[in-house]
């Protein structure tokens, strides 16, 4: 682990906390010993529940470098990822995840996750969330046929 990728992201979170309504949480996602990208969260300003720093340095970083694929990054978080961003690092195929404060930490705080950790585990007739599958599924099987038939496409 490097300390001045961690400060990097740590710094983030500072800044982000004059923002007001704002998490403490930032993230620096580094490539080749370079930094790419560096950000912290930005819900209540951008309106985007989505908008958290590991999410936004992985927007960032896709851009800055044109692609979708980050393998060969690495990402710097000041918390454990929630599982939204846990599978973002995931489909962005980073290499490493470094991260300070523990999950427990953030939930001393009030951001506590394990709602979230649990939900996702049950079957669609347990969930918090009304779930209901299968809805019109020939028709949506009909777009994969189609995905399947391209010659052109690119898998991710």
């Amino acid at each position: 682990m490097d300390k001045q990728f961690m400060n990097i992201a740590i710094e983030a979170a500072k800044r982000g906390l004059q923002t007001v309504g704002e998490g403490p949480f930032g993230a620096c996602l580094v490539k080749d010993g370079r930094v790419i990208s560096v950000g912290n969260n930005t819900v209540v300003r951008d309106n985007d529940s989505t908008a958290h720093a590991e999410i936004n340095v992985i927007r960032d970083a896709c851009k800055k470098l044109d692609t979708f694929n980050l393998s060969g990054c690495e990402i710097y978080s000041t918390c454990e990822p929630c599982p939204m961003c846990l599978a973002a690092i995931y489909w962005a195929r980073i290499d490493k995840l470094y991260f300070g404060c523990s999950r427990s930490d953030a939930a001393n705080i009030g951001f506590d996750d394990e709602f979230f950790y649990h939900e996702v585990q049950k079957t669609y007739d347990k969930r918090n969330i009304k779930t209901i599958g299968n809805q019109m599924r020939h028709e949506c099987l009909d777009i994969f046929k189609i995905w399947q038939d391209k010659n052109d496409k690119v898998m991710y």
